[in-house]
């Protein structure tokens, strides 16, 4: 019976549907991290008789068809990328991003990534590297008797080195953004790398080109809603537990059709 195969791909769909649900609610406290959505397409349908046959030898013809569907499939997971709330921290290493720009990272393997954390730290030779201690590009290091480090929405970083009252500047941010920006790539530890679907880096100053300011002293947080993943939640367990019951009813079908005589 049809039931029990068409029945179990929506089980799996939901089972699918709440992976990405739960991994949304466990980085509600992620810094800039975006949330991502299921979404679904049915499969491939049986014609049993197609819309527009001959239903007769005067030459009607039939207004609709008779299709059977096979079910469905998760077919992507887009990222949401927009703007999470941007909180105070009152610490000078971290920095938000407002507008739709990201961070760029240097990786060991030579890569260029891309981030929205801007929780900043400084390496052992004084470098801006990332929570994870990937370098920030372009590399930026902080003499090490700077007292104090200004970070201006244009990404301009300066210090005040020892009791100078006239800050040095040392370099300036820049930010990347991209045509397509659900299309990059997830690596952990907060990073996407592009893609091919993402299309090329477009890389400029802050308050350029759309790329936004930053704001020094701020970091934005995860733009996850606990209550509306709360309700997706609520909505994938009854859809699967439907699911289930179709399965259970199938069942039942079938063991009453063994059992006529």
């Amino acid at each position: 019976m049809k039931a029990l195969y068409i029945a179990s791909t929506g089980m799996s769909a939901q089972e699918r549907n709440v992976e990405v649900i739960s991994n949304n609610i466990a980085n509600m406290r992620t810094t800039g991290f975006k949330r991502q959505r299921a979404e679904f397409e049915d499969l491939l349908y049986q014609q049993i008789t197609r819309a527009g046959s001959p239903s007769s030898e005067q030459g009607t013809q039939l207004p609709s068809g008779l299709e059977i569907g096979s079910g469905v499939r998760t077919v992507s997971t887009p990222r949401i990328m927009s703007q999470g709330s941007i909180n105070g921290t009152e610490r000078e290493m971290d920095v938000a991003i407002r507008g739709e720009g990201f961070f760029m990272v240097n990786l060991p393997d030579g890569r260029t990534a891309y981030t929205r954390d801007g929780s900043f730290e400084r390496s052992p030779e004084g470098t801006i590297v990332t929570s994870a201690g990937y370098e920030v590009d372009p590399g930026i290091t902080i003499p090490g008797n700077a007292t104090s480090v200004a970070i201006a929405p244009d990404g301009t970083v300066s210090a005040y080195l020892d009791n100078e009252s006239i800050p040095t500047q040392l370099g300036q941010l820049q930010l990347a953004r991209f045509v397509n920006k659900s299309g990059l790539e997830s690596l952990g530890d907060n990073l996407f790398i592009e893609t091919a679907s993402s299309g090329p880096a477009q890389v400029s100053m802050p308050n350029a080109e759309g790329t936004g300011n930053l704001l020094q002293n701020y970091l934005e947080m995860a733009n996850v809603n606990s209550v509306t993943e709360i309700a997706d939640l609520i909505a994938a367990q009854r859809a699967y537990e439907m699911n289930a019951r179709v399965i259970s009813g199938a069942d039942e079908m079938m063991q009453s059709t063994s059992q006529l005589r």
